[in-house]
């Protein structure tokens, strides 16, 4: 695909740029040299390519959430305390 003068205008149209005819005449070059270098990606061969989203495979970091009970200890430093649990404060 080759970017003509009316693509560029459209383009700097919807993008709200004014562009004079100088910016025009060095854009439209180096657009071009810019579409040709990204087509070259056209003639790979990603047909036994799995797509891939992520760099690393992404893998759940959490362990499984187990009960256990409670030790004595933990509490004995502490004065919020009711029965066998910390005691926090109220939420309404």
């Amino acid at each position: 695909m080759k970017i003509d003068r009316n693509i560029l205008q459209g383009v700097a149209s919807n993008a709200r740029l004014r562009l004079s005819k100088k910016e025009e005449d060095e854009l439209l070059p180096q657009l071009n040299e810019i579409l040709e270098i990204f087509s070259e990606l056209d003639k790979v061969k990603t047909d036994k390519v799995e797509p891939s989203f992520q760099p690393l495979k992404a893998k759940n970091v959490f362990r499984e959430d187990k009960t256990e009970k409670c030790n004595e200890d933990m509490l004995s430093n502490t004065k919020n305390k009711e029965d066998r649990y910390f005691r926090g404060p109220k939420a309404i």
